[in-house]
């Protein structure tokens, strides 16, 4: 069972995964889908042992490249119309490219 501090921590990564996607045209309508699923996800399951600050400075870090891809994988498809080219793009990367 995902614990609601690791489903933060995914959503955050993917985020940042969505980030470093500069192909993609309309990158910044998607992070801010997602940063609004994020933010409402966050008011329905609070938790009062997770550090949001501490956190996103370790996951922007520290976290691979990788990780942050299908992670952003993962919010895209909680999203309700994810946009399916973008989807590919990020499949291609991590297909393609080191990480």
């Amino acid at each position: 069972m995902i614990e609601i501090e690791d489903a933060y921590r995914y959503m955050i990564s993917g985020y940042f995964g969505v980030m470093e996607m500069d192909t993609y045209p309309l990158k910044e309508y998607v992070l801010y889908d997602i940063k609004q699923y994020i933010t409402h996800f966050m008011e329905q399951n609070p938790s009062s042992n997770f550090k949001l600050e501490k956190e996103i400075e370790y996951i922007k870090d520290k976290v691979p490249l990788k990780t942050k891809l299908q992670d952003a994988l993962l919010v895209l498809h909680q999203l309700d119309n994810p946009p399916i080219d973008f989807i590919i793009q990020i499949k291609r990367r991590l297909l393609h490219e080191k990480l």
